[in-house]
Parts: structure tokens; C-alpha cells; sequence
């Protein structure tokens, strides 16, 4: 499958099935601007045909998290039902078959599908587990060669994997076609899978999940004690195995468990796939997990309970006994967290050796079959079940010959190409990045698009920073491109991070080798915002010059960012919060991951946006009010001022321009792994055409009049109980800044003037019993706190 092809995108696609799969497939396509037919069988005789295909979509617009990026996407989404409307899929460029997963009802459809689909559409089916080749049988030519499987991950919105299967017929330019957009325009990681049943992913993830299940079932640890060793501490989602179980749902995973078990006869590990007692137990009783209220957990009130086996109960929680996790904790990154489990001699070691070895046993003995590559089952692990490592990344992580010496004393069977593997050897080989593949018994170049590199391989090869901090750092990203890195703890903007920012774009202004700079890094998230655990310590010790020096220095910074001589492109991705923010709002060209989520949150902690964000907002305001009246400014004002109160995040890229966040000429990538190539891109586009800052302007503020039309707002809500007292007096602050301060009427000033506000309210807010315990609430459970 080819990485670099350019095709046209899809304008037009058409899903036949809107259940949960299907309707989220075409929200996600409505996503990529695609517009999109869905289909679905006509309601009962009585009703209007189209009211269970609508009620269908309408129940997948109230899904958390929210399918759509916002809420003018769901126009692109137009309904039929497949009695009366299937011709339209002549329209069609792309026809995506999502209907129940049963082989003689998808093979039914697809043969009326035939009758209607245009020559070259593509069509595929949304199959997690049915052979491909079985589903084309008796089709022709034609339509075999334009045929394909596409397997995505539950929400397709947010699980990046998409895995492509193939047949003896189709074609490669299909395959090819299918790959390019889904990458570029759907944001998925792309694995190609053998035509096996249920592919990669669920195969490997199943069984995990299954002799998971198995350590319950016989008593040996709680769910408590598995969710714990088979989350975070891992590097797998914080829902664990049994939380992941219930939002599934028990009833899916019974099916799935049995379709495996009658699919796979040849599988030596077949026996694992039947489906548990406890399992049968609870979907018996209609324990079907998150959506029946009970599954292995129950939530009760504000408590949520487990399941005991012993008493068939649910019960509160015993306490871990897992021996000392702070020890394995504090281990530090993943990798060594895994070898302090593998070594660790009580339970938590016990249980992690016991299942992860068989896993990765597991995964060894079905290559060959499910793929010949370790790092396609490694990526389809990672992007269609969140995990960090996948089970090779996981096994080299601990060391090859260990892993396999404790296999082969545990008797553990193992394929004869891992026995025959030397001791010294691994998986994976870096500099450059090689996997090794068993059908060939050698390394293999991994064939990774060239815009998706990360910043680990770039500083592989780049060699040591050009400049850096104990927590950032400047990195060659070739081409006349630097990339500036900040490497704290969430990534938060503490008084290192902005003074080597200052420093990376005056070492990029004065090297007439280098054309511009991008801002990010690779941490979860983009940032958190300014360090309040720094602040906070600041507050104690009675240190208010030192804040307001960092606050005056903060401004600085971005107000360096924003007029910076040369280029600047942030690149950000999920959430960016607070201070991270404000620098997306400073930069003049940000590129942003669809999967981001911005917002000035500083109000759920007692305090103002005083790094540029009020300034920003203000001066947005402003600028989209010239030639108009001061009358109408206000409105302008109003929507940035609500944003800011009521601390409102966005839910997508998209939703962050909507509100603000990014300007509208802002680049959004659906591939977040693109981000860099992006940027560096735009530093080098912006470069070439002569790259000239924005001019300093004046900003048109209200003054008291205005800050009596936004308070008067605020105090609805308060009227109401939407917010507290405190709330009111810090929305009243935020006014205050938003509308020049104690002006008289409406003037211009400018941003200096605004951010002089900006940090004496913050200031004077920081001093506040209030807000100092909003911050040591926060930093305590991770939770805003309402007082």
C-alpha cells in the first residue's frame, strides 16, 4: 500500500446501516466534508419511512463523546431507507456496508448494492470479523476488483485505527485509494490485514481480554486489583480490562467470543475464545455492562461497586493487594515501569507475567497468519485499543532473550522462528527503524509515510538539540525549520519553558540559515497551561513580585511569539488549555490536530486569562467591529466574554475556530501525526512568500458602560444558581478587563494598556482565599472545585 500517492478526495459517500457503527462512520466522513447518504431499513407500516433511520442518527448526535466536531456538520449527513432510496448510491464515490455482522444478510444486500453502484466507486464493508473473500463470493469481476474490507474502531471518531483488508481481486489501486484518504482526510493510522477472521486487532485483543477475564473467574485477583494492572500502570487506557468490558458491552463481547470460537478452528488456542461462565452469568441476568446500568461494575448513587464472585454481589471495593505499586510507580517511563513488573516477586508481578507473557506468546504464533509484520500487530494494537506498547514494543522493552528464557521455563509455547531468533536479537532495530519479519528471517525497512515522523526518530537522526533547557529544547527538523520542544511535566509553561522560548526564536531570528520555528511536542497533550503547582508555591512563601514578574514575562512571550520577525507556527494538539491557549491565540498561523481542545479555563481556579487571552479576545472584538458602530461591538464582545466565563472548551479544531480559539485561516490536520510535516510546511510557505509580522493596533474597548451590559448577563446566571457568588465576582473581573477597565465610554487603547489589566486583576485575584483554594483543590484531585 502506497503513502505518498495524491488522489482526489471524496465528495460524496453513502453508509447503508446507521447503528451505532454506521451512523458514527458517516458522522466522521461528514467530519472530512464529505456528504453522506445513510440508509437504513424503513420503519414499521404506519410510521414515516425515514423514522428509524433518523431516530437512529438523531440517538448518535447525543453520544459522548460527541461523534461530530460540531453541530453544523450533521447538515452534510441526508437519510434514505434501503427500500426506497438504495439507487442513490450511483451518486456515491465511496459505499460503506455496515449492517449487522451475519454473512447471509450482508451477502444479500451486497448483491442489490451491485445493481445500483457506479462504475469505479468503491465499495467495503465495516466487518470486524467476516472473512472478505466470502462476502464477494458469486459477484463479479468488476465489482470484486472495486471491493474491499474497512474496519473501524468503536468511536471511529476518536480510535484511529482503520484496518484495510483485501481479496485475491481487488485491485491495488483501490487499496491504495482507500489508504491515501483515510490518512490524510479521516486521520486513521492505516494497517493492511490478512483476510483472517477478525484480523488483527481483535484477535490479539480478545484473547488478552479473555485470559484476563480468566484470572477473575478462578479467584485469584478482583477487578479492582486487574483493572489496576491492566491500566495506566501498563500503559493501556484507564478503564482497564472489566471498565473497557462493560462500556463494550457483555452482550458484544459474548458475541464476538463465539463467533471467534466457531471461526477459528485451526487457532491451537482456541479453547480461550469460549465464552466464560461469569460472562454467560451476567448477560443471562441482563448485566450487559454501561448500558443496562450493571455489568462487572454498578454504579449506585454517587458509589460504584463490583462485582464479587464469591457472593455474586456487587460490592464497595476491597483494599489492592498488590504490594508496593509506588515502588513500581515511581520507576518512572513506561518501559521501566514494565521491567520493574516482570522483575517484581509478589502478586502484581505474578498476575503481569502471567498474562502478559501469554500474550505476547500469542501474538508471536499468529504471525504468518493475521499479518507478517510484528509492527502492523504492534500499531494495531496501539491505535485500535490505546495501548502505548504493543505486545513486540512491550517484549523488546523488556529485553528479548529474558522474555523468552521465562516462555520457555514456563512452557509456554512458542513459533520455531522466535526460538531460533539469536539471544542478542530484538524486534525492532532503530537508526533507521527495522522490524524484523519471520517470513523473510531478516529486517525489513518499516514503511512509514514520511509526513507522519516523529519527534523521537527526527532526534534520532538530528543528533543532540541545537539549544536547550532543563525542560525544552530546539530541534533541527531539516529544511531551514526548527522546532521548539518544551519537555515539562503535562507540558506546562513554568518559568524554564518560557525562558527557552524566548531563546529559541531569538537563536532562529539571528541564524540566517534557519526560515522559521514550530512550537509542540509529543506529550499526551499539548498543554495544561502555566505550572500552578509553581504558583502556588510562590503564593505560600508570600512571593507576589516574583508572580507578577513571571505573569509580565509570560505576556512577553507570547507578545514574542505574535511579532516574532520570522515565522512562528505552533502546532497543537488535544487539549490546550489555559496559557497553552493563549499561545495558539498568539501565533499568527497555528496549525492544530482536529483533535484538539482549547480553552481559557482560568476562571474554574479564581482567575483571569492574564497571559495575552483577554487582550486577544478583546482585540478580536475589535478588529471584526471596524467600520461599524460602537453599538455594535457589544454583541462581539458578549459571545468572547460567555466563552471566557463560562470557561468553555472546545470539542474539536473546528469548534475552537467557531469559538475563537484559532482564527479562521488556521490549518486543521485530521491526522494528528501529520502535525509537524504540517507545520514545518506552512514555516517554510509563509518564508517563501515573504513573511511580514502583524502590525501592532489599537483595540476598541467599552469601558464602564459596557462592563454593566456584561455584568448584568452574569448576574441572570446568578439569579438563576447556575453560578455562585465567587463565580459572579470573578465573571464581574473578567468585564472589568474585557471592556478597558474604569474607562468612561468607549475608547481605543492599546495592548499594552489591556495587559497591564490583565495581570493586575490576576494579581489581585491570586491574593483571594478563594481562588487559593480553587488552585489547591485542583492540584489535590485533578477536579475543579466550586466555591
Amino acid at each position: 500500500m502506497r503513502s505518498t500517492s495524491s488522489y482526489l478526495p471524496f465528495r460524496r459517500a453513502a453508509v447503508i446501516g446507521a447503528g451505532t457503527m454506521g451512523a458514527q462512520i458517516a458522522a466522521h466522513l461528514a467530519n472530512a466534508g464529505v456528504e453522506v447518504l445513510l440508509l437504513d431499513l424503513a420503519a414499521p407500516e404506519g410510521q414515516e419511512p425515514l423514522a428509524l433511520v433518523k431516530k437512529r442518527l438523531k440517538a448518535v448526535t447525543k453520544l459522548k463523546p460527541n461523534p461530530f466536531f460540531t453541530k453544523a456538520v450533521h447538515g452534510r449527513i441526508s437519510c434514505g431507507t434501503i427500500e426506497n432510496d438504495l439507487e442513490k448510491i450511483a451518486n456515491a464515490e465511496w459505499i460503506i456496508e455496515a449492517v449487522i455482522e451475519r454473512l447471509d444478510i450482508k451477502r444479500a444486500l451486497l448483491e442489490q448494492v451491485e445493481k445500483h453502484v457506479s462504475p469505479g466507486s468503491i465499495v467495503s464493508t465495516n466487518t470486524s470479523g467476516i472473512p472478505i473473500h466470502a462476502l464477494v463470493a458469486g459477484r463479479s469481476l468488476g465489482f470484486r476488483q472495486h471491493f474491499l474490507g474497512t474496519h473501524f474502531f468503536n468511536p471511529p471518531r476518536y480510535l484511529s485505527l482503520l484496518e484495510v483488508i483485501t481479496h485475491a481481486d481487488t485491485s491495488p489501486d483501490v487499496l491504495d485509494r482507500i489508504g491515501w484518504y483515510a490518512r490524510i482526510h479521516l486521520g486513521k493510522d492505516v494497517v493492511q490485514a490478512n483476510d483472517v477472521p477478525y484480523f488483527i486487532a481483535n484477535r490479539i485483543g480478545i484473547y488478552g481480554m479473555a485470559g484476563v477475564i480468566e484470572q477473575f473467574a478462578n479467584g485469584a485477583y478482583t477487578i479492582e486489583e486487574i483493572d489496576t494492572l491492566t491500566g495506566p500502570l501498563v500503559g493501556r487506557p484507564k478503564s482497564g480490562t472489566f471498565r473497557t468490558a462493560d462500556v463494550v458491552g457483555l452482550d458484544v463481547m459474548q458475541l464476538v467470543c463465539q463467533n471467534l470460537y466457531e471461526s477459528v478452528p485451526e487457532d491451537e488456542s482456541r479453547a480461550r475464545f469460549r465464552v466464560p461462565e461469569v460472562l454467560k452469568h451476567l448477560v443471562v441476568n441482563g448485566a450487559l455492562g454501561a448500558k443496562s446500568g450493571a455489568g462487572f461494575y454498578r454504579k449506585e448513587g454517587r458509589r460504584i461497586r463490583s462485582l464479587n464472585l464469591s457472593s455474586g454481589q456487587y460490592e464497595d471495593p476491597a483494599p489492592l493487594n498488590l504490594g508496593d505499586l509506588g515502588r513500581i510507580k515511581s520507576a518512572g517511563a513506561l518501559r521501566h515501569r514494565l521491567v520493574a513488573l516482570f522483575e517484581d516477586e509478589g502478586r502484581a508481578g505474578e498476575f503481569f507475567r502471567k498474562t502478559m507473557l501469554d500474550g505476547m506468546a500469542y501474538a508471536a504464533r499468529r504471525i504468518g497468519e493475521i499479518s507478517d509484520s510484528p509492527a502492523r500487530v504492534d500499531r494495531g494494537m496501539c491505535s485500535g485499543f490505546g495501548w502505548k506498547m504493543g505486545p513486540f514494543e512491550t517484549w523488546d522493552a523488556i529485553g528479548f532473550a529474558r522474555v523468552r528464557e521465562t516462555m520457555v521455563e514456563d512452557g509456554i509455547t512458542l513459533p520455531e522462528w522466535v526460538l531460533d531468533m539469536p539471544e542478542d536479537a530484538s524486534f525492532y532495530i532503530h537508526r533507521p527503524l527495522r522490524v524484523y519479519y519471520p517470513s523473510r528471517g531478516e529486517y525489513v525497512a518499516e514503511d512509514r509515510p514520511a509526513d507522519e515522523r516523529s519527534l523521537a526518530s527526527i532526534k534520532l537522526d538530528s543528533g543532540k538539540d541545537l539549544w536547550s533547557n532543563e525542560e525544552s529544547g530546539l530541534i533541527d527538523l531539516g529544511d531551514g525549520v526548527a522546532l521548539f520542544e518544551f519537555r515539562s511535566k503535562a507540558c506546562t509553561l513554568g518559568f524554564n519553558v518560557i525562558s527557552g522560548l524566548f531563546a529559541a526564536i531569538d537563536y532562529v531570528e539571528n541564524d540566517p540559515n534557519l526560515h522559521g520555528l514550530v512550537i509542540g511536542n509529543e506529550g499526551s497533550h499539548f498543554s495544561v497551561g502555566a505550572n500552578l503547582a509553581e504558583m502556588a508555591g510562590a503564593v505560600q512563601s508570600g512571593e507576589f513580585r516574583k508572580i507578577d514578574q513571571y505573569i509580565a514575562r509570560f505576556q512577553s512571550a507570547m507578545q514574542r511569539v505574535h511579532y516574532a520577525r520570522k515565522p512562528v507556527v505552533v502546532a497543537a494538539h488535544q487539549r490546550a488549555l489555559g496559557g497553552g491557549c493563549e499561545l495558539i491565540m498568539a501565533c499568527p498561523n497555528p496549525v492544530a490536530a482536529a483533535e484538539t481542545y482549547a480553552g481559557l479555563v482560568e476562571l474554574g481556579v479564581g482567575l483571569i486569562p492574564a497571559g495575552t487571552g483577554s487582550m486577544r479576545f478583546a482585540a478580536k472584538a475589535s478588529q471584526e467591529n471596524q467600520g461599524y458602530y460602537d453599538s455594535n461591538l457589544l454583541p462581539g464582545v458578549m459571545q468572547y466574554f460567555e466563552t471566557v466565563a463560562k470557561a468553555t472548551v472546545s470539542m474539536s479544531a473546528e469548534e475552537a475556530r467557531d469559538l475563537g480559539f484559532l482564527p479562521d485561516h488556521a490549518c486543521v490536520v485530521m491526522n494528528s501525526a501529520r502535525r509537524f510535516h504540517v507545520a514545518k510546511h506552512e514555516v517554510l510557505r509563509l518564508s517563501n512568500q515573504g513573511y511580514r509580522p502583524p502590525v501592532p493596533a489599537q483595540i476598541r474597548v467599552l469601558g464602564r458602560p459596557g462592563a454593566a451590559a456584561l455584568s448584568t448577563a452574569v448576574y441572570q446566571l446568578h439569579q438563576g444558581r447556575f453560578i455562585s457568588d465567587y463565580d459572579l465576582h470573578l465573571a464581574k473581573k473578567l468585564a472589568y478587563v474585557f471592556t478597558g477597565g474604569d474607562l468612561s465610554g468607549a475608547q481605543e487603547v492599546s495592548e499594552s494598556y489591556l495587559l497591564d489589566l490583565e495581570r493586575e486583576v490576576f494579581l489581585g485575584l491570586l491574593g483571594q482565599p478563594k481562588t487559593q483554594e480553587r488552585i489547591a483543590g485542583l492540584l489535590k484531585t485533578n477536579r475543579p472545585i466550586r466555591n
